[in-house]
Formats: C-alpha cells, sequence, structure tokens
C-alpha cells in the first residue's frame, strides 16, 4: 500500500457520483491509516467554502461533510490557487483547516516516492 495518496477531485455537483467517490475514497483511505491529501479543484472548489458541503446530495452516499471531517482528522484538504481565485474564494472564507496552494505543491506532493496520485 501506498505510504501517501494524493486525490484529485475535480467534480462537484455537476457530476455528483464522481465528486462523491473522490470524498468516500479520501475519507476510506484516511480512517485506514493512509496519508492523504485531498485536492479541490473546478466545481468541487465550493466545498472549501462554510455550509457548501452540506447542500450537496446523493442517494446512498455519506453525507459530504461527515467525508470532509474524516479526511481532514487524519489528512490535509487543499484547495487550488487557481480555481479559488476565478471563484474569488480567499483563505478567509474557507473552512478551518484548508489551505490554498498551487501546481507546484500539487507536483511536488504527487512525485514523492511513496505516493499515489488519484484523479477524479
Amino acid at each position: 500500500m501506498a505510504k501517501k495518496l494524493v486525490i484529485k477531485v475535480t467534480a462537484g455537483a455537476d457530476a455528483p457520483e464522481r465528486c462523491s467517490q473522490a470524498f468516500t475514497v479520501a475519507a476510506v483511505a484516511a480512517a485506514s491509516g493512509v496519508e492523504v491529501s485531498l485536492w479541490l479543484t473546478g466545481e468541487s472548489s465550493w466545498f472549501a467554502l462554510p455550509g457548501r458541503a452540506a447542500e450537496f446530495e446523493l442517494p446512498h452516499a455519506a453525507p459530504l461533510p461527515d467525508l470532509i471531517a474524516s479526511v481532514q482528522a487524519a489528512g490535509r484538504i487543499t484547495l487550488c490557487t487557481q480555481c479559488a481565485a476565478r471563484r474569488e474564494i480567499t483563505e478567509g472564507d474557507l473552512i478551518e483547516g484548508v489551505r490554498i496552494a498551487g501546481a507546484q505543491v500539487f507536483l511536488s506532493e504527487i512525485m514523492e516516492d511513496g505516493v499515489q496520485a488519484l484523479v477524479y
């Protein structure tokens, strides 16, 4: 098993199943002791804002706020710099514990030894 899992989720409410799958895999990995770094890009960027995850609904899926809490408990959540800028989201707008970082940081994470990267 990889020492670290980096997941980039590009989908939000526009593709709810793909979005939910990414958050579910991240939460299960974190709960299993895997170091998880979850990157919010594209439409998933909105879930870095307080209350937005609670608006997301998908039948037979775990609630998104619970999945986010699981990832935060044992991992890190990052919002893409460009995605944040395009949506006029700033550091002050974010859920506590979420950071904003760009492609250079993403690349450095996925190029480390023992890392598995997934994109949803």
